[in-house]
């Protein structure tokens, strides 16, 4: 019950439909209960009304057993009729305190609000868990093996392998397998570093991932979620994988689900599978296109190389043309081939390329594939966007409940005088932002209703807003990026919207006038591929044929006696300042807790007078209001931001709050060059982190970076910070990329030729 979103159990009660059942039992107005949902969170709304309710009182003390409300949620899951979920819920509430009823509704709703996971949960029972969890996704199996409750012996069902060590659950076949991720690639030299081996370059399919299940003549689909997919997208493909897989008994593979063109061959885009939009396209067929096996008849292959897999599929897997087709691969162990490849598929129009370390092994739930696509490339430069006006507003969920978190964006079409609806975006604005807009925009309640859409605006049914702008000429203009341009009919720019839109910048200096038209949008639509620039994928990729690391041979012993020495601290080199790399300082407390920089700046000898943060980045500016420090790509302009504060009001709590990395202390190796030492160590600043460089300050190092994959015994040596993460610069990376905090573990270097048996991350 700990982790309700890691069960199996389906109760199909979104949250509207809770506040339907509990207005008939507790005899409350479902309008004010429904306004009260729109704070985001219908546990708190339902208790709230629970609390008020003349008609079932709650209890002052609670009454019910975790046994009790388990048998509940079981039974739960099986009512589908109305009149029996609220006979149900009757007979459980009147032996509920309003916070009973609370975590009961959050249990529905798969989330109890604790912010721990199962990774943080599982790891608790066992170190294995979570691993073995990851393969499964069978909750129930890990949590009895390694709790020891299951006396079955390793390998008795015979659709589930299993290891020999603690009883760890590798696969089960028709139980739903993680897949395995991919983290965005922003560079050639990224994903030359990255697969050092050479690589398997696939085309990213603009579908719908799909792992399929065959046990004998059963078949099972699951979509990314692991959740089964809609039958009307898969039931057909029972007739074509048997024929595609003639000697496949048992399998277990991992695919991409798409239409095709019949009469072209060519792929419909995302969003066509649906049973609508596939009803617009006579001549198009459902087509799958596998790219992995995880398994087949009774071997599991997820610890053979990525090589090796491929290989199976191509020995096994007969193509039936546009019914069952095999991924398109390219192996390729050069830089130029890969940008050369890259330009080749966004001139194409697809969506982009997935990356594979050919002697990567597949590893479920972890991101260690990388994806190519035009917005994550050169900083940005290569993705589309448009100046667009905020035209109305809807409430967010969670966190964001009760506030006007999701934008609906727009453009003005003069030849009819009208303002048409281009996306909805939610993502780009930090929480001060947000909570500066709602003074702000002048908005007006409209409650989703379409009567009350004012006649300056056309805009479909699905797409009205919570509130509406007053007077769309006096709207604020955001730069709005995405993945790429498309058209989806579902917004009234003449169907042109923006894939994965996200705001990069506010746009003070534009107004509704200078903002991007319909006319204007048109023409960045038609010539979306033509005005990229693909000479900047070939920027520095000189030198990446030289990236591969070398081969080291492992010792067979390691001198306890050298591991004390770093444990006690003697070995460890003195953490003495660079040039080029800013100061900490460790002499104040708060100034310490906060990220306070001494004036070592690498953009100048500008003291920082003022701060401010702009979207998620934090920016400090000199007295004349030059910044002073930014991540490459997004410089911000001249001129103190409105918002901006004199230095000395920046407190510790604003940091960590506000600041993607504001708990990170990091520490940059010395043996990184200068010029990447003073990019690091910048872009470390403006997502708030501090760069400490004093030996005194060792226990409050968190991280060290590193320009390699591998270390050795030296570099370990030369910062003993026995707790800190000792991670590759990639990690900087993705931060800066993605403006949000990401996983450290796929970017944590090896130690290579000893095992360390020291109190640090590596022992």
């Amino acid at each position: 019950m700990l982790l309700p979103m890691a069960g199996k159990r389906i109760y199909n009660l979104q949250s509207k439909q809770l506040i339907k059942l509990f207005s008939r039992i507790l005899r409350q107005d479902e309008d004010a209960m429904l306004e009260d949902l729109e704070q985001g969170d219908v546990a708190e709304t339902i208790s709230t009304f629970f609390d008020t309710s003349t008609n079932s009182r709650p209890c002052t003390r609670s009454q019910l057993t975790l046994q009790e409300v388990d048998k509940f949620l079981e039974n739960l899951a099986t009512l589908t009729r109305e009149d029996d979920q609220v006979s149900h819920f009757q007979s459980i509430i009147d032996n509920c305190t309003a916070n009973d009823l609370k975590m009961i509704i959050r249990l529905i709703k798969h989330d109890l609000r604790i912010n721990c996971g199962p990774k943080h949960i599982l790891e608790a029972i066992d170190a294995d868990a979570y691993q073995a969890f990851q393969v499964s996704n069978n909750l129930e199996s890990v949590v009895k093996r390694f709790t020891r409750q299951d006396g079955d012996q390793p390998g008795s069902d015979p659709g589930t392998s299993r290891s020999p060590v603690k009883g760890k659950i590798l696969l089960s076949l028709m139980t739903p397998v993680l897949p395995m991720l991919a983290e965005a690639c922003t560079s050639v030299e990224m994903a030359m570093r990255k697969c050092p081996n050479g690589m398997m370059s696939e085309v990213k399919y603009d579908g719908e991932r799909v792992q399929i299940h065959k046990k004998g003549h059963d078949f099972k689909y699951f979509s990314r979620a692991l959740k089964p997919v809609v039958p009307h997208k898969v039931s057909h493909f029972k007739d074509y994988i048997p024929k595609a897989f003639p000697d496949g008994d048992d399998l277990i593979l991992d695919s991409e689900i798409l239409l095709i063109d019949m009469k072209t061959g060519q792929p419909l885009p995302f969003g066509t599978l649906g049973v609508h939009k596939k009803a617009q396209f006579q001549d198009a067929k459902v087509c799958i296109f596998v790219f992995d096996c995880l398994y087949y008849n009774g071997e599991v292959l997820i610890n053979k190389t990525m090589r090796e897999r491929r290989a199976i599929l191509n020995k096994r897997m007969t193509v039936i043309p546009n019914r069952v087709m095999l991924s398109e691969v390219e192996e390729i162990n050069d830089s130029k081939d890969l940008a050369e490849m890259i330009a080749k598929v966004i001139k194409m129009g697809l969506e982009g390329l997935v990356l594979k370390d050919v002697n990567s092994t597949y590893e479920p739930g972890k991101r260690h594939w990388l994806k190519v696509k035009r917005d994550y490339l050169c900083n940005g430069a290569m993705a589309d966007s448009a100046d667009l006006v905020v035209l109305g507003a809807w409430y967010g969920t969670g966190n964001k409940g009760g506030i006007m978190s999701i934008f609906l964006m727009g453009c003005y079409d003069k030849n009819r005088d009208k303002w048409v609806t281009v996306t909805k975006v939610h993502g780009g604005h930090d929480d001060a932002t947000l909570a500066r807009l709602q003074d702000e925009l002048d908005m007006i309640k409209i409650g989703k209703d379409p009567n009350l859409v004012p006649k300056w605006l056309i805009v479909s049914k699905p797409m009205v807003p919570d509130f509406l702008a007053r007077d769309p000429k006096k709207q604020p203009v955001w730069e709005i990026t995405g993945a790429e341009f498309t058209n989806q009919g579902v917004h009234t720019a003449e169907g042109i919207s923006i894939r994965f839109p996200r705001v990069t910048r506010i746009r003070d200096d534009k107004d509704w006038a200078t903002a991007t038209s319909l006319d204007e949008l048109r023409v960045l639509f038609k010539k979306r591929t033509d005005s990229i620039d693909f000479s900047l994928l070939l920027g520095n990729t000189s030198d990446t044929k030289n990236t591969r690391s070398k081969k080291v041979k492992k010792l067979d012993s390691y001198n306890i006696k050298r591991t004390k020495e770093i444990n006690d601290g003697t070995l460890a080199d003195d953490i003495k300042p660079d040039v080029g790399i800013m100061d900490y300082d460790v002499k104040n407390e708060s100034a310490q807790t906060c990220g306070e920089w001494k004036k070592n700046d690498s953009e100048g000898s500008d003291n920082a007078v003022f701060y401010a943060f702009l979207n998620n980045d934090y920016i400090e500016y000199s007295a004349d209001g030059r910044p002073l420090n930014w991540i490459e790509g997004r410089k911000p302009n001249e001129g103190l931001p409105r918002g901006a504060k004199p230095l000395s009001e920046r407190g510790p709590a604003e940091m960590e709050r506000k600041g993607i990395l504001g708990k990170v202390r990091a520490v940059i190796s010395k043996n990184i060059d200068e010029e990447k030492r003073v990019v690091l160590s910048r872009t470390l600043k403006t997502l708030a982190a501090a760069v400490l460089e004093d030996s005194s300050t060792r226990s409050e190092v968190t991280h060290v970076i590193y320009d390699r994959m591998e270390i050795d015994e030296g570099e370990l040596r030369e910062y003993a910070a026995p707790s800190a993460l000792r991670v590759n610069s990639s990690w900087i990376e993705s931060v800066a990329s993605s403006s949000c905090n990401q996983d450290e573990s796929p970017h944590v270097v090896t130690l290579l030729a000893i095992r360390c048996h020291c109190p640090c991350t590596y022992h």
